[in-house]
């Protein structure tokens, strides 16, 4: 009895074990030639590349837009009531992975009840010309609570279709992240049309919700699913310091509040006792914060062969494009990108076109194209 012990501790320890890595930052070995291709974005959020070109852009305030690659902008009706406060609003989106056949899409946004509490919220629809048809709400955020921020809603698509959704802890309510009767600081995984897979970690656990993924998160902003692997990465905002990049794996607990490499903002420092109390370490970290948003691998394709594989992160207090060189699995390069610029990088993606696209944070927000100059 005593062996199969040792063996089950062991082999636990050596699940949550890894070591994480500290960003330090090297000189960037490329240049990044930018074409600006609009300025007329109000606070976007959200950015998709559509198959003919086009990009599909959220705005805070709840407009959907339309962008050609020549910057001209229209906007799509069909988006419903969303909560535009604090940090609310309409928020990411992403395109069915059978796009090209079914035309549709998903996005996530604050939504209010009768009371004025808000969450966030996951709705598929149709993308019809400039309309959207068939709007279904899949998923939401529960419970609602009094609170205008850390609303999270970064989505990505697993290999098996089925859609991850990053949430936040919603600010005052971190205590939340350690406990699995609600949404705070989760990764869900659903189904499409909002059922629950058969399959999911705490299907059967008494008392848990069981679309939850895995816990003890904070505000996660960025949601990529890995080219070779087909892993979803995701990262976090820490809060003075402390940012994650994660690999949500089932049943994995991630820390927080209980554990971090950032200090609270009233500076008194959080323990870093992940593999003390069972919690998975971060992938990679930053100390001091940089507010990493958004985040795409590079795809191959000839206009951008020398970031083919890589991982791109805007970073919004940190104002520069994050490139991480990943060799097995294992980050080996980390370089700043358009530190001149000053721009808060919300998101990023990679279009049809093999360039890389980002929209900027601001009321006159960009969206602009990213090749390597050469």
């Amino acid at each position: 009895m005593r062996l199969w012990f040792l063996i089950l501790l062991i082999l636990s320890i050596a699940t949550h074990a890894q070591t994480p890595q500290k960003a330090e930052a090297q000189p960037a070995t490329t240049s990044v030639q930018l074409d600006i291709i609009t300025e007329k974005l109000n606070r976007p959020w959200g950015l998709a590349a559509l198959p003919n070109g086009d990009f599909l852009v959220t705005e805070r305030s709840g407009k959907l837009l339309r962008i050609q690659p020549n910057g001209t902008q229209s906007q799509i009706t069909g988006i419903p009531e969303v909560y535009n406060k604090g940090q609310g609003g309409l928020l990411d989106i992403t395109l069915d992975p059978d796009f090209s056949n079914n035309q549709r899409l998903y996005f996530t946004f604050a939504e209010a009840d009768a009371e004025g509490l808000s969450g966030t919220a996951v709705a598929r629809a149709k993308l019809n010309k400039e309309t959207l048809t068939e709007l279904k709400v899949i998923f939401r955020q529960m419970p609602k609570v009094n609170a205008s921020n850390h609303f999270g809603s970064r989505l990505a698509f697993a290999k098996d279709g089925t859609l991850f959704i990053g949430l936040g802890e919603r600010f005052h309510f971190s205590e939340k992240a350690q406990t699995l009767d609600n949404h705070f600081g989760k990764v869900i995984r659903i189904h499409t049309d909002g059922s629950t897979p058969k399959d999911n970690p705490f299907i059967n656990t008494p008392g848990a919700l069981p679309e939850i993924w895995s816990y003890g998160h904070r505000n996660i902003q960025g949601a990529a699913t890995h080219p070779i692997t087909q892993e979803i990465w995701m990262h976090e905002h820490g809060p003075k310091g402390g940012d994650e990049i994660n690999r949500p794996k089932a049943g994995n607990n991630y820390g927080w509040p209980k554990a971090s490499y950032g200090s609270h903002y009233t500076m008194v420092p959080i323990e870093d006792n992940h593999q003390q109390q069972g919690f998975v370490e971060p992938l990679f970290y930053w100390t001091p914060s940089i507010a990493p948003s958004g985040m795409t691998f590079v795809a191959p394709h000839p206009s951008v062969k020398e970031w083919q594989g890589n991982l791109f992160i805007g970073a919004l207090a940190g104002r520069h494009l994050v490139r991480l060189i990943i060799e097995d699995d294992k980050i080996v390069r980390y370089e700043r990108l358009l530190e001149n610029q000053g721009w808060r990088i919300r998101a990023i993606t990679q279009g049809v076109d093999g360039a890389l696209y980002v929209v900027t944070d601001e009321s006159n927000g960009k969206l602009v194209r990213l090749t390597p100059k050469r």
